[in-house]
């Protein structure tokens, strides 16, 4: 058989999949159509970090600068800064805010009482719905110099108010923590999701050989949903920049800006206050290739350690 022939007999196999289930393929036709409309089209735009994007001129109509603004960047005195607060900041908050989620959905999995776990859901789901702007404001009314409640019960302690808001190096464990709060329950969802796939009988074998519910934990969930753990790493690796600009916005001040100061923030400022679009466009395309990077990285070392990647 020659290679025309098996690939005329390859088409016809896939023409007949196709018929048999084409309401599957007409269901998928609008997310398709979604992620090109959404995020491959607009790609093209990405071509202003490359010129000197002018309204008057257009995209295509601009000068053309090659890699004057990526330069910029990289001598700018901001940048050591911006990559360093960037930086410090996801680790500290992927070291915090990653393994938090899985413990609380282990804990989660071995309560034994239904309607006090679904009770716990509830309420550690809640303020993921929360947007920042409440977010923020609730920290302010908490943490508040004169009369938020923290520093009220700090004094009644008989010791000094503290300005948590004023603090620059208060900053980092307000933003991390006060994310740890409202998105810990959600970020949960996929680990109890996971540690329903168990094997029952493993569970009995264990306690039948005198296991407690530590090792049964150890030797059995964890390892059981070990996969879904550096898949979630690997991912969060990959968006290791995207620190996202609107709460370290809101919660930046002329005092903490030295730690509160990252790249979404700058390219806030510099591409929409400053209408300066081809260098926030320069410095969003140097984030994703770290981003892309640290993606590959990660998935490298994963791969050489284990079976578990994402390619």
């Amino acid at each position: 058989m020659n290679r025309s022939t098996a690939r005329q007999k390859h088409w016809k196999h896939n023409r007949i999949i196709m018929k048999r289930h084409w309401q599957m393929y007409v269901m998928m036709f609008l997310p398709i159509a979604f992620l090109i409309v959404f995020n491959y089209m607009p790609m093209s735009g990405l071509v202003i970090a490359f010129k000197n994007y002018s309204f008057s001129k257009g995209i295509w109509g601009s000068k053309w600068v090659g890699l004057r603004h990526f330069d910029k960047l990289i001598s700018s005195y901001m940048f050591p800064r911006l990559l360093s607060n960037t930086f410090l900041l996801s680790l500290f908050t992927i070291a915090v805010c990653f393994p938090i989620p899985i413990v609380f959905a282990v804990l989660l999995n071995e309560c034994r009482h239904p309607r006090f776990k679904k009770l716990v859901q509830m309420i550690s789901y809640a303020p993921h719905f929360i947007t920042t702007v409440v977010i923020v404001s609730i920290l302010n009314q908490l943490f508040n110099y004169y009369h938020g409640i923290v520093n009220v019960m700090i004094q009644n302690l008989g010791m000094h108010a503290v300005d948590f808001m004023g603090e620059a190096d208060a900053f980092r464990p307000m933003y991390v923590f006060s994310g740890l709060w409202q998105n810990m329950g959600y970020n949960s969802i996929i680990y109890i999701a996971a540690l329903a796939s168990v094997d029952p009988q493993l569970e009995e074998a264990a306690t039948i050989d005198g296991a407690n519910r530590l090792q049964k934990i150890w030797h059995i969930d964890l390892p059981t949903i070990m996969p879904t753990i550096i898949i979630m790493l690997i991912l969060r690796m990959g968006s290791i920049l995207d620190v996202g600009y609107e709460k370290v916005y809101l919660m930046q001040n002329d005092i903490n800006i030295v730690f509160s100061e990252v790249i979404s923030t700058y390219v806030y400022k510099m591409g929409l206050l400053n209408t300066q679009y081809s260098f926030a466009a320069a410095v969003g395309i140097f984030n994703s290739v770290v981003n892309l990077v640290m993606v590959l990285l990660v998935n490298w070392i994963c791969r050489r350690l284990g079976d578990t990647s994402l390619w």
